[in-house]
């Protein structure tokens, strides 16, 4: 097998252990959402979305950013193979995790009065938002854990963290929502935050780490490196954060609490799948990024497999969710939240987007240019509000779907002249048709489910779907060769050879 196909396999064997332990995760946490909304109805899926927006706020602001950092610090490590210099590397984060961890904590039952005021209008919900404070703590000390089997790719431990933490996570959520209705819902949080840093803990004493001495002056020397890109990388996720609690907070003062379980249970079906592979791209694809930094050519060849490879998985679920929108919705939540469906179709539309520009987005990180990835994040951000705005104002609820997708055309387009810019990245020929008949599909796709009636837009979204997903494995087959064994394992299925062109 030449190097080629050998590097399309690696990013396929990852993309499909991390992608598939990021759909059981994802469809396990589609199950206790199903259960808080059967249980709760859309008063509890938005509470659920505030409360989540709270945390992810508070948790990007007291993280630093330096679980992301110091998953560089360790894969450039790795790469050189410096023994010592990942044994710092990981001692200090974890020092780093148990300070900053402690700090938002006490921070975050400090200000639950305020912050409860300034979400919902009353304290009404100031020991729950307080409870939240552990979920910062236990976040911060699994990230350290993460991070050392994510720098040393250790994907199959990292698979088993997702799915078994999905898992127990599922059973705990369900248990609460059932015995204390929404009062349930932030000790809910508080124990999947814990059970994660049981499984993170016992799953990275297991790997290897030299052992270092580092007194005080020594771990802040160390950390000095990680949080200076670590800042950028908190930066981004601060804004991130807080354009999910500005849109959900806008949307409880403006709209109603009903409107925010509407628009969280679009966002997230409409992540699913496009999950599914942009888990993989955090776990393995980063760090093989970071190892090839000081190779343009090799960095813009990783690229454009990731990108080949990340729409074919992705498109035909995005596709499915499309076609299958009405029926999704009412599956994972009920006949209730069927008015999210024009928002999902918006959503889809943009997380194609996503996929097309995450693998864009790493360079900036992989080369270590934190001004341009502060500049472009930010300008990002602060567009989406910009867009979120302007779409509700004009179109309603349904103007902040369409502010994502919107957003996403931008984006695309911005990183991909910052790629080009730092590595002189273009486009393949090859992903450059692939791009293109993707995007008319979805384009042809989302035409025909919002126009015709439910059972013929139904009929005509599946068979598109089908189509597409047939196509989607076909070239999988052949930019991986039909030797993979994971071609041979597909071929093994009766009628898989036929569909994949095989003889």
């Amino acid at each position: 097998m030449c190097d080629s196909n050998k590097s399309y396999g690696q990013i396929l064997k990852s993309s499909s252990i991390m992608g598939g332990a990021a759909g059981i995760n994802l469809l396990l946490g589609m199950f206790r959402v199903k259960f808080a909304a059967l249980l709760m109805g859309t008063t509890g899926v938005g509470l659920l979305a505030s409360f989540t927006s709270i945390q992810g706020f508070t948790s990007a602001l007291f993280g630093l950013g330096i679980q992301s950092s110091a998953v560089r610090e360790v894969a450039a490590a790795v790469g050189r193979q410096d023994e010592q210099a990942i044994g710092r590397a990981v001692l200090t984060l974890r020092r780093v995790c148990w300070l900053t961890g402690l700090v938002g904590m006490v921070v975050m039952m400090a200000f639950s009065p305020i912050l409860s005021q300034l979400t919902f209008g009353s304290d009404a919900y100031t020991v729950d938002i307080a409870a939240l404070g552990l979920v910062i703590l236990f976040g911060n000390l699994s990230g350290g854990q993460m991070v050392l089997l994510q720098g040393m790719r250790r994907i199959g431990e990292l698979a088993s963290v997702t799915i078994l933490g999905a898992v127990l996570a599922t059973l705990a959520a369900i248990g609460f929502y059932a015995w204390l209705d929404l009062r349930g819902i932030a000790p809910a949080l508080v124990s999947i935050a814990a059970i994660q840093l049981v499984l993170s803990w016992h799953f990275a004493r297991s790997v290897p780490v030299f052992p270092v001495v580092l007194g005080v002056r020594q771990t802040f020397q160390e950390a000095s490196g990680m949080v200076r890109l670590g800042l950028v990388f908190m930066w981004n996720g601060l804004l991130g954060s807080a354009v999910s609690y500005l849109t959900v907070t806008y949307i409880t003062q403006h709209v109603s609490l009903q409107a925010v379980g509407l628009y969280s249970a679009a966002f997230a079906l409409s992540g699913i799948f496009v999950n599914f592979v942009l888990g993989a791209m955090g776990a393995d694809y980063y760090p093989r990024l970071t190892a090839v930094a000081y190779d343009k050519a090799a960095v813009n060849r990783l690229v454009n497999e990731q990108t080949e490879i990340g729409l074919l998985l992705a498109v035909p679920g995005l596709l499915a969710t499309l076609a299958l929108a009405p029926w999704i919705i009412h599956i994972f939540y009920s006949s209730e939240f069927l008015p999210a469906v024009e928002l999902l179709r918006w959503f889809i539309l943009g997380c194609m987007g996503r996929v097309i520009s995450w693998p864009l987005g790493f360079v900036m990180l992989a080369l270590g240019k934190g001004k341009w990835f502060f500049a472009t994040e930010t300008a990002a951000n602060f567009a989406h509000l910009a867009f979120i705005a302007f779409g509700i104002a004009m179109f309603g609820l349904t103007g902040v779907a369409i502010a994502f997708f919107v957003l996403y055309i931008g984006y695309t387009l911005v990183v991909l002249a910052v790629a080009h810019q730092l590595t002189g990245f273009a486009w393949s020929a090859i992903c450059l048709r692939l791009i293109a008949l993707t995007l008319v599909t979805l384009a042809l796709t989302f035409i025909a489910t919002s126009s015709l009636p439910l059972w013929p837009s139904t009929l005509a979204g599946a068979t598109i779907t089908v189509v597409g997903a047939t196509c989607s494995l076909r070239m999988l087959v052949q930019i991986i060769g039909t030797q993979h064994r994971i071609t041979r394992a597909v071929c093994k299925f009766p009628g898989m050879k036929l569909v994949c062109g095989l003889k």
